[in-house]
């Protein structure tokens, strides 16, 4: 469950996380009587759950309250990658010496929370992962001592970062302290600015909460909200898929959340990207499957969809049908590559003989094959694989 930069601070702040000064605002003249109150130059930040919020505008200086309504009438109603904004956070600006990133995420290789450092902070630390990956840090740490200060205090200089060791070092005790005690599966802090006088600053953050975890958390379940959401991950969710939007062409529909992030590096790997995440599950019958798909194809950025299933309890008949189900209703009118293994494969085979379908013994083929049906990547795919 992902929550908004404000519910993020405000979470921090319980455990000990110094974060600026800030209220949420509706309306724009809700937005200037907050700066009056300040006082202060403050920024206006867009409330929607994607990133990107400065490249679409959606980061904003006022230095009067004049044009803190001015900027949050230009922000409300924004549309960010789908997210229409409907709510801004009025916050008091930070003057910043330094920004850094530090943020925490589950390392399912591990098994165990990692906390991540950089000195480039301030950006998309996905910029930074592909660009200067040297510089970012990354440390297990032992679940049963978590993150202690002399660690932390460590993995600080060996960041490169400065200023007061033991404030920065409190603010990444208490940011552990936090995943943990919320259940989360991912919390940072971006930018955690060092100021002109040397205090440390949460000034921007995001958290995920972890869904299987929240009956421990029934404050946290309210935060949710849905008309916030985007609208394909809400309709996925009344299906009871895990369906994650994501800003590239290619449609992924698989079984097992393994399978799935296995199979968008895979397209990337190939040169294509992926629309979304969208999970099955074990098991699911045709109709689950058709409906996969409709969710899937009502993303207008979708050129294609790339099925990837594994057979076991999930029966690759089942997925035909499902398919053949969606053609035939003229839902689905997209090219698709198929690799359907395991279970009543040939069945599968069957049933799709004759339609067209592309069907491939291997995941790269069919990951091939999409990316270069949808007109990106340089490799072809082969005649070979329709069945």
């Amino acid at each position: 469950m992902n929550l908004h930069e404000y519910q993020a601070k405000e979470l921090l702040a319980r455990y000990g996380i110094p974060v600026p000064p800030g209220k949420v605002a509706y309306t724009a003249d809700e937005a200037k009587q907050i700066a009056t109150e300040y006082g202060n130059t403050v920024v206006i930040k867009a409330q929607v759950h994607t990133g990107g919020r400065g490249k679409a505008g959606g980061v904003k200086l006022a230095k009067t309250p004049e044009e803190a309504r001015e900027k949050a009438s230009q922000i409300l109603g924004l549309n960010i990658k789908g997210f229409v904004t409907r709510k801004v956070l009025v916050a008091k600006a930070v003057d910043i010496a330094k920004e850094y990133y530090a943020g925490l995420i589950l390392d399912r290789v591990t098994q165990r929370v990692v906390l991540m450092l950089s000195k480039e902070g301030g950006v998309d630390i996905e910029e930074v992962a592909a660009t200067k990956p040297y510089a970012i840090i990354k440390h297990p740490i032992d679940p049963h001592k978590g993150l202690r200060p002399f660690e932390a205090r460590e993995l600080i200089k060996k960041a490169g970062m400065e200023g007061n060791l033991n404030k920065l070092a409190s603010v990444l005790v208490q940011l552990y302290n936090a995943y943990v005690g919320i259940d989360a599966s991912i919390a940072e802090i971006n930018p955690l600015v060092i100021t002109p006088a040397g205090d440390v600053v949460a000034a921007d953050a995001k958290i995920v909460l972890d869904d299987n975890a929240l009956y421990r958390h029934p404050d946290l379940s309210t935060l949710r909200e849905v008309d916030a959401e985007h609208p394909l991950e809400v309709e996925a969710s009344n299906y009871g898929f895990s369906y994650v939007k994501l800003d590239g062409w290619i449609g992924v529909i698989g079984n097992g959340a393994g399978l799935v992030m296995y199979t968008l590096d895979l397209v990337n790997r190939v040169g294509g990207k992926a629309a979304n995440f969208l999970d099955i599950g074990g098991g699911a019958k045709a109709d689950v499957v058709y409906n996969a798909l409709k969710v899937v194809l009502k993303d207008p950025d979708v050129k294609g969809v790339f099925i990837n299933i594994f057979g076991g309890i999930t029966r690759a008949d089942e997925v035909a049908k499902g398919v053949i189900r969606a053609m035939d209703e003229g839902i689905l009118t997209k090219p698709v590559a198929m690799r359907v293994a395991g279970t009543a494969e040939e069945e599968a085979k069957a049933l799709l003989k004759g339609r067209p379908i592309y069907m491939y013994p291997t995941s790269i083929e069919a990951a091939k094959a999409i990316v270069s049906m949808t007109g990106g990547g340089a490799s072809a795919h082969s005649t070979g694989g329709a069945q």
